[in-house]
């Protein structure tokens, strides 16, 4: 692995992508959970193991964003860890029950090939390697607290799973930034990538919906809307998002370029991904009771998914910029006010009702922000930035 920590800039490779695969069936488990389970207690089940797939994840686009995935070890680790992430994939319906366990072992796995696969990479590096090893001790103990989850029952598991999510996915903003590496256009594109895996997620629970009932005018209605709404998801991302990101990683060096690399897409594209997904299981369901009122859990998901997206933006904006907007606010206090609403009419008027709050906002975007949206457009960067 010689000189594969040297900083460098080159575009996602077909072994990222393969990777990621696994993650889109994790993410088909999830919204399982949630489907099997629209409750209380499923909802929590399902973000905490989406927390912790998201965990899995942005370690990997970290690490990879360092190293250079050709090489013959780090391809090799690679397949390892995405067998085994594979496994936990498969243990995602039953990660509260039966299979708590198997989840948390094949989460060990992947856990320590890519911090094995990290410190091989930084052993010339002596900053990056300090910084691996402040992180490794978190990323253990969370792993470990999974495991210890499986063995035990009730109200504790998720306690267990909490706190391990608080150890392994944010303990690492206790050990402070300096050391690690960013190279901003693979970073970027990066999570550009697995945004595009979550709303195809949504498009997947459109199909399963609609399989699971006779297709009628109220199915095909419904699920074109849900396409409104999956389009609206891509454009608020990748209509100008992924540039004016770029630009701003590269306009920043050192600790500064780290800090908002790790809060803008390893914390903050995480609610985004979570509000994606709420809404697909939120479809999975409206598509098989078009004309029945939905159930709390799943109208929070049609609602609530997409507030939670467009929050995540929100936040994005006042962490870089000091300031809350007000397209992407409203829209998000819009979605969350239908709740109420949602839950007393049918299911095709309530995904109508968040659709046309979509749309509004997608014409306000477009036409409000069209000069913004062309000279960000225009600062185009090309991909050798660094």
């Amino acid at each position: 692995m010689s000189e594969q920590y040297v900083e460098r800039e080159q575009r996602v490779t077909p072994l990222e992508l393969f990777f990621d695969l696994v993650f889109v069936f994790g993410f088909t488990q999830v919204t399982t959970v949630l489907s099997d389970d629209p409750t209380w207690g499923g909802l929590g089940h399902g973000l905490l193991i989406l927390a912790a797939l998201w965990w899995a994840w942005a370690a990997y686009a970290w690490l990879t964003n360092t190293v250079d995935p050709r090489e013959d070890a780090v391809w090799g680790a690679a397949l390892v860890a995405m067998a085994a992430m594979f496994v936990a994939a498969l243990a995602v319906p039953e990660a509260f029950d039966r299979h708590g366990v198997v989840f948390g072992v094949a989460f060990l796995i992947v856990n320590v090939v890519w911090l094995t696969l990290y410190a091989l990479a930084a052993r010339r590096d002596r900053d990056l390697l300090a910084a691996i090893l402040r992180n490794a001790p978190s990323a253990l103990a969370g792993t470990a607290l999974i495991i210890a989850a499986g063995f035990v029952h009730g109200g504790l598991r998720p306690m267990l799973w909490l706190a391990a999510l608080a150890v392994g996915l944010f303990g690492p903003l206790l050990g402070g930034i300096s050391g690690w590496r960013v190279q901003p256009a693979h970073f970027v594109e990066r999570h550009g990538l697995i945004v595009i895996i979550a709303i195809g997620e949504s498009l997947i629970a459109i199909g399963l919906g609609a399989r699971s009932t006779e297709i009628g005018t109220g199915v095909i209605v419904a699920a074109v809307l849900g396409l409104v709404v999956t389009t609206s998801f891509w454009l608020a991302y990748f209509d100008f998002f992924p540039i004016r990101g770029q630009q701003m990683l590269a306009d920043r060096s050192g600790a500064q370029r780290t800090a908002l690399a790790r809060d803008a897409y390893t914390y903050l594209h995480l609610p985004m991904v979570a509000g994606i997904v709420l809404f697909a299981f939120a479809m999975k369901t409206t598509l098989a009771h078009v004309g029945d009122e939905l159930d709390t859990i799943p109208a929070l998901g049609l609602c609530g998914g997409p507030a939670l997206y467009l929050l995540a933006y929100v936040a994005l904006r006042l962490r870089v910029s000091r300031t809350l907007g007000r397209g992407r606010l409203i829209a998000a206090v819009a979605c969350a006010l239908l709740f109420p609403i949602v839950v007393v009419v049918p299911a095709l008027l309530a995904l109508a009702l968040v659709a046309a709050v979509w749309v509004a906002f997608d014409a306000y975007e477009i036409i409000w922000w069209r000069e913004a949206r062309a000279r960000t457009r225009a600062l185009r960067l090309p991909a050798s930035v660094s």
